[in-house]
């Protein structure tokens, strides 16, 4: 057995299904396993065993290439259906009966071991599979709560008092990160003005579990910065790096270290948050200050749109970069079209937050492969409503929101989620709804084939007055002429090795 073997609390969060038509060989593989910590089924005949796999949750597959009455590449296929995420490793005879590199490729098989007495390199197998397994979970965990952080922003910014946002803050916190026991300690700065007039030091406190009704707790961890032995301290500052007030926990947080980076993030933008506060409750006496925090908030905000778009690209591989596309290519019709700097600039950000509401989707029906039920395919038209709403709770991102509801309507009428019809649909979500719909045509989706730049100028040509706006549609065709250019600017967004990178459309 190898020495520096991988954590045992991770081995036994993996579970193993062994598949061989000898009996002897399963029996042995599950011992050999089970006694390193993971959980391991076994299974000798091929067509059950894909019936477990698919109503179970394994994350590794261990099966014979050779095996009756299908073979181990039959089943890898059948597998491959409905499960793209279960690691895989063939057991072989002798090397020579394995499949050749391009089978073990096209069905993503991880690797394959030469049977014998000794299971060193199968074992070795195993635990680089778990260390990929573990990395997944952690990006999508990682996702998932950047995903939260972005969603539940506008509402901090949101808030107009003070304990408002200490509670918020505080249910946030137990909600995404696990931590029961947590204060939140805000002091309000005096300026020059409050020292004119005598206006006392103001302090604000949330507290939960151990932490309940005990200010004087604050104010030690304060004089202990930056952290006490029982107790880790996150200080909130403004954008001028004055310090507004002070979050802490149990140390036990910092264990986790993706769950400690997306916690810093978060506070940093609660700091943002807090500063803005009070900067509006002082705007009377403070107009530079307050000018200076919409600066500030701007540029927040435009740090947010990089995130928003990155996470929900991330949440389907295949859509990778599809909100900058689009983003790039309403410019260049709102140009083609004679429109002002100020408008082509809204119009970007608008282009990069129209599929902002696919956050409120499930995954489930996001990813899926095959066709989608009438219940499934309404979640997925919320998502313009849902976008909607998002971007309505920011006074910045108001004027833009009607371009997320509207990119799917319809000249025709025939749209989601009003029906509205010609021009009553917003003059940007028209422009939108044209570059959505040939990026979406040009780009690799897992549920249709790309096609190519002439079949898509056909089709937003055959689209024009029905789908699209006949006259956007006359000025976009004329902009792809120039295709090569636009490559160029656009093969960023085209990350090399990924499904959605497909360099021959553009030839």
């Amino acid at each position: 057995m190898r020495k520096n073997r991988i954590a045992a609390a991770q081995q036994k969060e993996i579970s193993i299904l062994a598949l061989d038509d000898d009996a002897m060989m399963t029996v042995t593989v599950q011992s050999y396993f089970q006694s390193s910590g993971y959980q391991v089924d076994i299974e000798n005949d091929p067509f059950r065993a894909v019936e477990r796999i698919r109503t179970g949750n394994y994350d590794i597959l261990l099966l014979d290439f050779l095996m009756t009455p299908i073979c181990g590449d039959e089943v890898v296929a059948e597998v491959r259906k409905f499960n793209s995420d279960i690691c895989i490793i063939l057991l072989t005879g002798h090397k020579s009966l394995a499949p050749p590199i391009k089978t073990i490729r096209e069905l993503d098989i991880q690797g394959y071991y030469e049977k014998s007495d000794r299971f060193d390199q199968l074992e070795l197998l195993v635990e680089s599979c778990v260390k990929s397994i573990h990395q997944m979970r952690m990006i999508r965990q990682y996702r998932d709560q950047l995903g939260q952080i972005v969603a539940e922003t506008p509402e901090i910014y949101g808030m107009r008092s003070l304990p408002g946002l200490i509670d918020r803050v505080l249910e946030q916190v137990r909600k995404n990160y696990g931590m029961p026991d947590v204060f939140f300690y805000i002091c309000r700065p005096l300026s020059e003005d409050t020292e004119k007039t005598g206006e006392t030091f103001q302090e604000y406190f949330g507290g939960t579990g151990l932490y309940e009704g005990r200010p004087e707790l604050a104010r030690s961890c304060w004089d202990a910065l930056p952290d006490s032995q029982d107790c880790w301290t996150f200080p909130l500052s403004d954008d001028q790096g004055h310090t507004v007030g002070l979050f802490g926990g149990n140390s036990f947080v910092k264990e986790n270290a993706a769950n400690f980076q997306l916690l810093q993030v978060y506070l940093r933008q609660v700091a943002g948050a807090v500063s803005n506060l009070f900067l509006q409750l002082q705007v009377e006496n403070a107009k530079d200050q307050l000018q200076q925090a919409y600066v500030t908030l701007q540029e927040s905000y435009e740090e947010m749109a990089k995130t928003v778009r990155s996470m929900v690209d991330a949440r389907d591989l295949y859509t990778r970069g599809h909100s900058d596309r689009v983003s790039y290519y309403a410019a260049l019709l709102a140009e083609k079209m004679g429109k002002d700097s100020e408008y082509i600039r809204r119009l970007r950000l608008a282009g990069l937050f129209h599929d902002i509401g696919k956050v409120g989707v499930s995954d489930d029906i996001l990813l899926k492969d095959s066709s989608l039920t009438e219940e499934e395919i309404q979640a997925i038209r919320r998502h313009p409503v849902l976008g909607y709403r998002i971007l309505s709770a920011s006074s910045l991102y108001k004027d833009i929101a009607p371009v997320a509801l509207y990119h799917h309507e319809r000249v025709d009428g025939t749209g989601y989620p009003e029906g509205l019809r010609g021009e009553e649909i917003p003059e940007q979500a028209r422009i939108v709804a044209v570059a959505d719909a040939f990026d979406a045509m040009t780009s690799y989706r897992r549920y249709q084939k790309n096609r190519t730049l002439e079949e898509a100028v056909q089709q937003l040509i055959d689209g024009k007055d029905r789908q699209f706006d006949g006259k956007m549609v006359d000025l976009f065709v004329e902009v792809l002429k120039d295709y090569q250019k636009i490559h160029q600017a656009l093969a960023w967004t085209y990350e090399e090795g990924t499904p959605g990178k497909n360099p021959e459309k553009w030839r």
